[in-house]
Formats: C-alpha cells, sequence, structure tokens
C-alpha cells in the first residue's frame, strides 16, 4: 500500500512539474497557414515568403493590442480591449487571402471556425480591424520585395547541343529584398570545395555509396530518414516550431513573436542559400557521378529521390533546418528542450521525435546526404549558414519583459 500510494504521489508531482502542450489563436492560425500553403503545387521558397508574410501579419497585429511588442513593421494601432483572437484570425484569413486565392475555400473554413467562439461585440470587431489592417500593410510592403521578377535563368550551353529545357526555381531568389539581413549575399559562403581536394573525394565516395536509388549501404533507419526528409513543404518544420511555442506558461503575445522571428529567418535563409547557389552552380550527385572519369563513373546511378531542380551547393534543408533551430535556442535559452514532433507527408505521415534541438538539425542534413541529393560539405556550410541567420533574427525583435497579463484591456480566449 505504501508503494502504490509512493507511486500516486510521483505522478502528480510529474503532472504538476512536466510541462505540458498547449495550443492558443497562434498556433492554431499557424498550424492551418501550414497547411494552406503546402498544398500542392507548392515551391518550398515560395511557400517560405507566404509564411513569413502571414506570420509577421499576426505578430504585428497582436503587438499592437498588447503593446508588449508594438508594430513595428506597419505602426497600426488598436482600440483598448480588442480582441487577440480575432485580430489573430483575421490576420491570418487577409494575408492568405491575397497570397493564394485559390485556396477561399480552405481559408474561409478556418476563418468561421476562429472566429465563431469570440462573442459578438466592440473587442471582437476591433480585433477583426486591427488584423485586417497589419495584415493588409505588410502584403502591400511585400509586393516589391523582388520575389515576382522574371526567372532570367540561362543554361550553360554549347551552340547546338542539347540540353534539359526545364527551368530552375526561384534563381530571382537571389535578389529578393530580405526581411533581417543587410543583403542577400551577407552571409555568402566560400566555394564548394575543388573537385581535386580530399574533401571532394570524400563526399564524392560517400554519397555514391549511401544516396542512390538502391544502395546497399544505406541502413533502414538512414532509408526513413531520407523519405521522411524528402518533404520540402512548410508543414514539415512548422510542428517543430510549435513544439516549443506550445509549452505551459506561454502566452499568444509570445507566440507570435516566436512564430514571427522563426518564419522571418527561415525565409531569410532561403534567400541567402538560392543566392549562393546561383553565384556557385555547382552539380549535383547524379551529374557528378554519371560525369565522374575512369572507374568512379557509374552511368546508370540515380538519387534515392528526385533531384531538387536548383544548384546543389548548399543545403537547402540543412540552412531552413539550422536557421530554425538557433531561433529555438534563442527562445528556450537555457531552459529545458521540449520534445521537437513532427510528421512527413513524404513518409505517409510517419511521425519522428527529438529530444535536442542538435539532433534535429543533424538528422535533417544526414538525410539528404541518404536522399542522394547534398555533398556533406554542402550540409555542412548551410547549416552554419543557417545557424548566423536565425541567431540574427532572434536578436532583431527583443524580448519583452512585461507579461501580457498586464496589459489593462487585451482580450484574448486561451484555450
Amino acid at each position: 500500500m505504501g508503494n502504490r500510494s509512493g507511486i500516486v504521489l510521483l505522478v502528480v508531482v510529474l503532472a504538476v512539474h512536466v510541462p505540458l502542450a498547449r495550443a492558443d489563436s497562434v498556433t492554431d492560425a499557424n498550424a492551418k497557414a501550414a497547411e494552406i500553403v503546402s498544398k500542392p503545387p507548392v515551391v518550398g521558397a515560395v511557400a517560405a515568403r507566404q509564411m513569413a508574410i502571414v506570420q509577421v501579419s499576426v505578430f504585428e497585429s497582436v503587438g499592437a493590442i498588447t503593446g508588449r511588442y508594438p508594430a513595428q513593421r506597419t505602426k497600426v494601432t488598436a482600440a483598448p480591449g480588442a480582441s487577440v483572437d480575432a485580430a489573430v484570425a483575421a490576420a491570418t484569413r487577409t494575408a492568405l487571402t491575397k497570397l493564394l486565392p485559390a485556396q477561399q475555400a480552405a481559408i474561409d473554413a478556418y476563418y468561421q471556425s476562429a472566429i465563431a467562439t469570440i462573442p459578438e461585440g466592440p473587442s471582437k470587431a476591433n480585433g477583426i480591424a486591427v488584423g485586417e489592417k497589419a495584415a493588409a500593410a505588410v502584403v502591400l510592403a511585400c509586393a516589391d520585395d523582388g520575389s515576382a521578377a522574371p526567372n532570367t535563368y540561362r543554361p550553360h550551353a554549347v551552340p547546338g547541343v542539347y540540353v534539359p529545357t526545364a527551368f530552375p526555381l526561384v534563381p530571382q531568389w537571389a535578389k529578393r529584398r530580405p526581411w533581417i539581413m543587410s543583403r542577400p549575399d551577407q552571409f555568402r559562403p566560400g566555394p564548394p570545395p575543388s573537385l581535386t581536394s580530399e574533401t571532394w573525394k570524400r563526399d564524392f565516395e560517400e554519397i555514391k555509396a549511401l544516396g542512390g536509388k538502391t544502395s546497399t549501404r544505406r541502413t533502414p533507419e538512414q532509408t526513413a530518414m531520407a523519405q521522411f526528409w524528402e518533404a520540402t513543404a512548410p508543414v514539415i518544420y512548422w510542428p517543430v516550431a510549435r513544439s516549443v511555442a506550445k509549452v505551459l506558461g506561454r502566452d499568444p503575445s509570445d507566440n507570435a513573436r516566436l512564430l514571427a522571428v522563426a518564419a522571418m529567418a527561415m525565409d531569410d535563409a532561403l534567400i541567402a542559400v538560392f543566392e549562393a547557389k546561383y553565384t556557385y552552380n555547382f552539380w549535383r550527385p547524379v551529374t557528378a557521378i554519371r560525369n565522374a572519369d575512369g572507374d568512379m563513373r557509374d552511368p546508370g546511378w540515380t538519387p534515392f529521390i528526385d533531384t531538387p531542380m536548383h544548384p546543389e551547393y548548399p543545403c537547402a534543408h540543412c540552412i531552413l533546418s539550422a536557421s530554425l533551430g538557433a531561433v529555438l535556442r534563442a527562445e528556450l535559452g537555457s531552459g529545458p528542450t521540449p520534445t521537437l514532433t513532427t510528421s512527413s507527408p513524404t513518409a505517409g505521415g510517419a511521425e519522428r521525435s527529438w529530444t535536442s534541438i542538435t539532433d534535429f538539425e543533424r538528422e535533417v542534413a544526414s538525410a539528404r546526404i541518404y536522399d542522394g541529393v547534398h555533398y556533406r560539405n554542402s550540409t555542412e556550410v548551410g547549416s552554419a549558414m543557417g545557424t548566423k541567420i536565425g541567431e540574427l533574427a532572434a536578436k532583431s525583435v527583443p524580448r519583452a519583459l512585461s507579461s501580457v497579463k498586464a496589459v489593462k484591456g487585451v482580450k484574448t480566449d486561451i484555450r
């Protein structure tokens, strides 16, 4: 009986002290936005820009109401007592509608569900107004950011000789206006390794052995990782961020900042990586292995997944995961890291979890080698770039010291 009492007491203590996941209007909206922008056909870089616009819109509207992070980019203001939850829903709907009008039915379904539980009255109306104003201002500010520039990529060709005619993706991203960085080439790395270097020899042999579609050297676990991280849409990264956002004790204002910073970091990371990719135009493994000299050549080698339609160096998945990881580290500080979990549409909806941010980052990088699309050096360079960009983003928006509960007149329905 004494042992049983002790067990019960231990369970109660753990229940009190272990942080539990909890959603709020900000994390709910983020999940729905990521789902909508990830619907096919989707280009990862374009979707990352769309998510950044949505999350900055949410952040601006929440900040205008709570005063903890006053609207920085739009300068919108809110009437006293405006509803945070109404503002989040309205900002998300407005931004998504302007960016993805073809998804209007899904956008409206989210909005009606989110707004239905908020009592009618001035608080709701004022929240909707500030959300709509913030989103409209953010979308307008991004209209001339360079993303709509024409694709003027010129394939390298010898006159009269055929080359594949499918254009690589988003070369114009190299000229986009960043959110946080001062310019697209701010973190441009040095060139990829020389084809006579030991680094190149190591990387070539590794990916030839582990990254092929029929490789017998890749373990079942490595294959599972490769399948999981074949996914490129935002829907695979945002659950990792929400693993931190949903920790008990956080509020919508904190989460609006966290998700906006993460979104800007990941969008800027893709600006930086595409600037570097189109600067160096380094060949993918399938090209290198099929065109190697002598015994190193394998004319029938095929990567485990389809090779992305842009140059190899540096690794885009790696810069994304590292930029997100750096933002999450800055947010958690010296506190414990919650279990990070996400699922992958390219792995049949399977889930994977990590107990440290570093483990998450390393898995993403390794998976791209097992996928057969990136060399190890490229994963290391991409990860280093992402860390710098994430750290810069985290510093760009100072963390508030006051509590949202202390701000008079704030209306929020925390679920």
